[in-house]
């Protein structure tokens, strides 16, 4: 089996992204984005999730948070591909629903090789923005992580009338989820895949 580690390292004319994962974690590690409320969900995503997860994050912040965002969930994703190596040994999927005070959201992830986001539920989400992250951008997260770590996923905001209480539910959810897929099946050997393989 492999370390289920990875270092990723991308840099564009808007932003620049350094980011280390440990799959088999406890939460450990720094995540410095420029964004408060987004640090703060990837440290909720690390604690949650078991991820050692190290992000230093400088984006081009004058015109908004949508590059810093957006580019982190690229590299979050592609370091979660290669950690998983060849998926062997793996449960696969993972489900969670976790409710914050009047807020509820609900997580299902299939680490499938096949790239599929599906977002119900974020039209309940109040226009707005918190500490400089706009709401709309969590979709926007989500989509990344999952297109670049080739994941089917599925987020359904379920209630809520808080905006921080949503994407926090959220963001706990999927971590939930994403835990629990990527943990290790102690009854399962090889690929859990009838094709075997997980990774095309």
């Amino acid at each position: 089996m492999s370390s289920r580690t990875a270092t990723i390292a991308r840099k564009t004319g808007e932003t620049d992204v350094s980011l280390t994962l440990g799959l088999s974690g406890t939460g450990a590690g720094t995540r410095s984005t420029g964004v408060g409320f987004f640090d703060h969900m990837l440290d909720l995503l690390a604690r949650h999730g078991k991820l050692d997860l190290d992000v230093k994050v400088d984006g081009d912040l004058h015109t908004g948070s949508h590059h810093t965002v957006e580019d982190t969930g690229i590299v979050l994703g592609q370091a979660l591909d290669q950690a998983l190596g060849d998926r062997r040994g793996i449960f696969r999927y993972g489900h969670a629903v976790v409710p914050m005070d009047e807020a509820r959201a609900m997580c299902a992830i299939d680490i499938s090789g096949r790239p599929y986001t599906l977002v119900t539920g974020f039209d309940r989400l109040p226009g707005g923005t918190i500490n400089g992250f706009d709401y709309e951008e969590a979709e926007e997260f989500f989509r990344a992580v999952a297109s670049a770590a080739r994941l089917t996923l599925h987020i359904e905001l379920q209630a809520g009338t808080n905006g921080h209480h949503m994407i926090e539910a959220c963001f706990k959810a999927f971590a939930r989820a994403l835990r629990a897929a990527v943990s290790i099946d102690p009854e399962e050997t090889g690929v859990p895949s009838t094709k075997g393989t997980l990774t095309s």
